[in-house]
């Protein structure tokens, strides 16, 4: 049976939408990183920079993706996300002392293993960091699937 021509909008504007939410995060999550380096000058330990690697690009990366609309930008979006969100749950896993100091990456500089910020008494950055990605993922699947249809 085929879509009516309304459904197939309606699953476009939805998949739309989708994409400029991840988008909104990743720019979110992006200026959010900058604040805390630049502005409160806290300086990222080496895990900080690898999240960074993996979320800058997505704010640069999903508004080619909108306008006009391409479904195929999830393609290229979702490793991004889902390598940050592997780093990002690592670096938590190091922070809540889940994993042995012999496998922390950071010897020299800042150590990952140290809280540099933590709000509501249990909220770090590394943990942000996994909500952001967590939700960019969510968001990029559900649009693939809406656009898919």
């Amino acid at each position: 049976m085929n879509a009516s021509p309304a459904t197939e909008t309606h699953e476009f504007t939805t998949a739309w939408k989708l994409v400029f939410g991840a988008w909104l995060i990743a720019s979110t999550a992006t200026l959010g990183a900058l604040f805390f380096g630049e502005i409160m000058a806290l300086p990222p330990c080496l895990l900080c920079w690898y999240q960074r690697i993996f979320m800058f690009p997505l704010a640069l990366i999903l508004p080619f993706g909108l306008a006009p609309f391409d479904a195929k930008i999830v393609r290229y979006a979702l490793p991004l996300a889902i390598g940050g969100w592997l780093v990002a749950v690592f670096h938590q896993a190091l922070v809540a002392g889940l994993v042995p100091k012999a496998m922390e990456p950071c010897a020299r500089g800042v150590p990952c293993s140290k809280t540099v910020i933590e709000m509501f008494g249990f909220v770090t950055i590394p943990l942000l960091s996994i909500a952001a990605f967590s939700a960019i993922i969510a968001l990029l699947v559900l649009a693939h699937f809406r656009s898919a249809r």
